[in-house]
């Protein structure tokens, strides 16, 4: 392809604004609808999430399909570029999306990938031949830079509220085994959280400490015994909870490590006195998502506000790269 056809796909390429409306469908979305629109116990399989890419393909294809004809061909004759350039763009995006699902949120389910790609290519050609037929009538000119600080922002905030969210349904979702093995615990009754209670522990390593029902999830505990000193567990940042069945609910709140089997004492200062916490084995959680729940909050934040503050640098560098001077008219 020459120059000027790939100038032409640049510009059918969404900006900043199409690209956080992109991550929102295709992540935070069926996340949440599920969450929604499910039992707490029912865990979502990547196949419902990943449907939700292939239909948002349709829009996003319709809007590449629109600027590549507003670019070139108006005519019948521009049709096949148009589509073209479409399902490239397409193909990137619903690429990306299958990325995420295979190796930051690799939830459970069996998916049929050639039925995936197949639903796309059918999605994306429908949808840029209404984008090329619907033209410039698709195709707005950009944020003005008041606009863009607005808009950035609005996106910003919108990331930061569905980021924390984000990670917890997508650990869950994503947990191939946790084990609340008995091996000990606090309260409820008729002791309280902050009355020691036993941990009986068959080997050395990590151990997870899990709130029962709806104990707070931000519990101080200390771990000690066995000739380890009072040690104080990690709280994990976003805790992935709706594990366990019909009799109890957990949530994974906490980690602390020991240097080998024995007895240890088990401490957990709550808002809740009443509040219960079980030892278990460490959830397993496939992907970068099991990673996530342990970045401290502000990284978190900084992630999820990263589209509107991406939104926010495209104004100021536009605005940048705008003459300062006045313009003089071009002599003929």
């Amino acid at each position: 392809m020459d120059a000027a056809t790939w100038r032409v796909v640049g510009r059918a390429f969404p900006g900043p604004v199409g690209s956080a409306v992109w991550i929102m469908v295709t992540v935070p979305a069926p996340l949440v609808f599920h969450e929604w629109s499910h039992r707490w116990e029912e865990d979502q399989e990547v196949s419902t999430a990943l449907w939700w890419t292939v239909a948002a393909l349709s829009v996003l294809s319709a809007v590449a399909a629109s600027k590549a004809r507003y670019a070139r061909q108006r005519g019948a004759a521009g049709l096949v570029p148009a589509v073209a350039v479409a399902m490239l763009v397409s193909a990137v995006f619903l690429g990306a999306s299958i990325a995420v699902y295979r190796w930051v949120i690799p939830m459970s389910g069996a998916v049929g990938w050639w039925s995936v790609l197949f639903g796309g290519a059918v999605s994306a050609t429908c949808g840029a031949a209404v984008g090329h037929l619907l033209g410039p009538r698709l195709v707005r000119r950009r944020l003005s830079d008041p606009h863009g600080y607005l808009v950035g922002g609005i996106v910003a905030v919108l990331g930061i509220l569905l980021v924390q969210p984000t990670v917890r349904l997508g650990a869950e979702a994503s947990t191939v085994r946790y084990d609340v093995n008995g091996y000990g615990g606090v309260g409820p009754y008729p002791a309280s959280a902050g009355t020691p209670g036993e941990l009986t522990l068959p080997a050395a390593g990590r151990y997870g400490i899990y709130a029962v029902g709806f104990a707070p999830r931000d519990p101080a505990c200390q771990v000690t015994g066995a000739g380890l000193p009072a040690r104080s567990a990690e709280l994990v940042t976003i805790p992935p909870g709706d594990y366990g069945g019909d009799a109890a609910s957990y949530a994974w709140v906490a980690v602390f490590d020991v240097p080998g089997p024995g007895t240890y004492s088990l401490t957990c200062r709550s808002s809740d006195e009443q509040a219960s916490y079980q030892v278990g084995d460490v959830p397993q959680i496939r992907g970068a998502v099991g990673a996530l729940i342990h970045w401290p909050l502000v990284a978190i934040w900084l992630l999820g506000a990263a589209p509107g503050l991406l939104i926010v640098a495209d104004a100021v560098t536009r605005r940048a790269r705008r003459p300062s001077g006045p313009v003089l008219a071009r002599p003929r």
